[in-house]
């Protein structure tokens, strides 16, 4: 999987902030969702098109004089926009009404802990039923461990039965399926050969069109205020734009249900920012959660090793030759493996 979960749980670090910096603000959560996906999408969606989205489309080989030259397309063309990307477009842009909303009645901790401790759960699920692709063993049990010590979080934290408690949690669970279904949907993409940057500029540029009358009907006044525009900015840019760009090059390299696994460092770094920032506790129960949910991403995050995988130097020549021919291993790769 190479560097593809580093990718991931960089990610999940810069993800685990926006709650805690969406509580830094007067905004409401609709207003505040809104702007974080207007400029996050709005700068993913460049990078889409000037970056990623041409590499591999509309440019082909060096050519010589007596070859065709294929035409570049539009710069708008490049990007790849199916019926499945857009439909992931108006989930993220929904994922983010629901993760917001679940935090303001629920607290940071609980609400991020609820919506992304349930996405490894509907991903590996999704991905059986939609693709085919059934999680291994190992996944499944660091999985189940990993939840528990979300469980753990939030018994720890003391929450409080209630109408604002439950209402919370339903929002946080249908982030979670949203989640888990743009995240399978961008990962499929990706899988057939689509550039990351103009996957993720597709799901996030029609997410931000989608939410730019949301942003004008709850009021752009709270922009005004220097802490505001620095923290809609900072959601934007960093927990959005630079956050899925990561986990954009992760699910490159790394399964989609791993992917999600390894996500669930954004409740750990949401709870520690709510301790230390907002002055939220964290009993012994929640830090053993903590301790599980840490394993548990670790167990993740290393490869498994396949009895059918060796390395190139130690294969026999012929049944090198036919890896190279076959596309399983680049030339580059056989290249380099040679002493």
């Amino acid at each position: 999987m190479k560097n593809g979960p580093f990718a991931v749980i960089g990610a999940s670090v810069l993800w685990g902030t926006a709650g805690t910096a969406g509580l830094l603000v007067s905004a409401d959560s609709i207003a505040l969702a809104a702007a974080r996906l207007v400029i996050g999408g709005t700068a993913l969606a460049l990078v889409g098109l000037f970056a990623g989205a041409g590499a591999g489309v509309g440019r082909g080989p060096l050519v010589t004089p007596r070859q065709p030259v294929t035409p570049r397309l539009p710069l708008a063309l490049r990007l790849p926009v199916t019926p499945g990307l857009l439909a992931a477009a108006v989930a993220v842009a929904v994922y983010q009404l629901c993760f917001f909303a679940a935090v303001a009645r629920t607290g940071v901790a609980i609400g991020t802990v609820v919506a992304i401790g349930s996405g490894p759960v509907f991903t590996g699920v999704l991905s059986w039923l939609l693709h085919g692709e059934r999680p291994s063993r190992r996944w499944a049990m660091a999985t189940a461990a990993a939840v528990c010590g979300c469980a753990a979080l939030i018994v720890g934290g003391g929450a409080q039965a209630g109408g604002q408690m439950v209402s919370g949690v339903l929002f946080a669970l249908l982030g979670g399926l949203l989640y888990a279904f743009y995240a399978v949907t961008a990962a499929r993409a990706i899988s057939t050969g689509a550039s990351s940057n103009a996957v993720m500029g597709v799901m996030f540029g029609g997410a931000a069109v989608i939410m730019v009358p949301v942003l004008l009907w709850r009021g752009t006044e709270w922009l005004a205020e220097p802490r505001g525009l620095l923290a809609a900015l900072y959601l934007g840019v960093g927990a959005t734009a630079l956050s899925y760009f990561l986990y954009g090059r992760g699910l490159r390299t790394t399964p989609v249900a791993t992917a999600a696994t390894l996500a669930l460092a954004e409740p750990a770094v949401a709870a520690l920012l709510g301790l230390v920032v907002l002055g939220e506790r964290l009993t012994p129960v929640s830090i053993a959660g903590l301790v599980l949910l840490a394993i548990s991403l670790v167990v993740v995050a290393v490869p498994e090793k396949r009895p059918s995988e060796r390395p190139l130097a130690e294969r026999p020549a012929a049944e090198e030759a036919r890896a190279v021919a076959g596309g399983t291993v680049c030339p580059d790769e056989a290249l380099e493996s040679q002493p």
